[in-house]
């Protein structure tokens, strides 16, 4: 186990990323301390009144910050940075906002943990970064190849390896679709965008479990993707609200009909592993062989939530929104 008996600082700790990592590491993998970075006071005090937990560190301060992030990060080992502006009209209407805290605050992670020789550090992407199409993946797109070419910068006695985790989207939280249609059925009628759109689905604990054993086996400069099942939207509705009318109302700004996780581009220098990919250094001055034990994915792959060979049944969604704990 690699976290154990190691200081964690988890960037964004409060949101529902940050709160689950916290629970399922703290529980499975016994580190010496985890350190809550974010800069909302009020979710801090209650995210420590919840878990109630000695070994849990609450620092207030913005990864905007550089000279408190650098305070935040001394003596830290692992650092996993989940802090980000995510909701896509947000983003939209607030670009500069965007920019400031998903890619400038992005820069001042890597700053902060090279300069403070942090161990391991692990970036949360998302499938909105690949061929973004709406400035929330342009920012995401553009912070997962910082972490990854920040590993051009370590050099010296510094010992820093930079990573990316990318995966779709996560059920029941607060950006997803499944809160609109739980608000939406109360007065009988869903909209849908369009019928034929498809999502890559994960729950948040699968999520977890999945940066966790990133964290295990990276080597520095790889984006590691699960293989992680697909669902129409159209069939998520009528899980939840079967009785419900259905108003197509066309794709909105920014939105795709299908995501893409892994591009044929990206294909040509990823491997393949049961339970999910590695994106490889492209660049020669990194040695791209670490995990040559996996399969060489053929000319033409894309990983797409449309053409995907894992999907999501309707009983297997009403299994997992019974147990699903749905953000507002």
């Amino acid at each position: 186990m690699i976290l154990k008996d190691k200081t964690i600082l988890i960037t964004g700790g409060t949101g529902s990323f940050g709160q689950k990592f916290a629970e399922i590491i703290l529980k499975d993998q016994n580190p010496k301390t985890v350190r809550i970075y974010d800069h909302d006071e009020l979710s801090e005090v209650e995210m420590e009144r919840k878990f109630n937990n000695p070994r849990l560190r609450f620092f207030i301060g913005d990864v905007r910050d550089k000279s408190r992030l650098y305070r935040a990060m001394s003596g830290v080992d692992v650092l996993v940075h989940a802090a980000a502006l995510k909701h896509v009209p947000i983003c939209e209407y607030n670009p500069i906002e965007a920019v400031k805290t998903n890619i400038e605050g992005t820069i001042n992670v890597i700053d902060a943990a090279i300069d403070n020789s942090v161990e391991r550090a692990i970036v949360i992407s998302t499938d909105k970064a690949v061929y973004p199409v709406n400035l929330y993946g342009a920012t995401k797109m553009v912070a997962e190849k910082l972490f990854i070419q920040a590993n051009s910068y370590v050099g010296g006695q510094r010992k820093t390896i930079f990573s990316a985790a990318r995966y779709g989207n996560v059920l029941g939280s607060s950006g997803s679709v499944v809160p609109l249609f739980e608000e939406q059925k109360k007065n009988g009628e869903i909209t849908i965008t369009d019928e034929r759109m498809t999502r890559f689905w994960v729950t948040l604990e699968e999520g977890i479990r999945f940066v966790a054993n990133c964290i295990e086996i990276m080597k520095g400069g790889e984006v590691f993707i699960p293989k992680i099942p697909s669902m129409k939207i159209i069939d998520l509705a009528e899980v939840m609200a079967p009785n419900a009318r259905k108003k197509i109302v066309g794709i909105r700004p920014g939105e795709k009909l299908h995501e893409i996780l892994l591009t044929e581009e990206e294909a040509k220098h990823a491997k393949e592993f049961n339970e999910y990919f590695v994106i490889e250094p492209e660049f020669p001055f990194w040695d791209n062989n670490n995990f040559k034990e996996g399969k060489n994915l053929l000319d033409g792959f894309e990983y797409t939530s449309d053409k995907n060979t894992k999907w999501i049944t309707k009983e297997k969604m009403q299994e997992i929104l019974k147990n699903l704990k749905i953000e507002k």
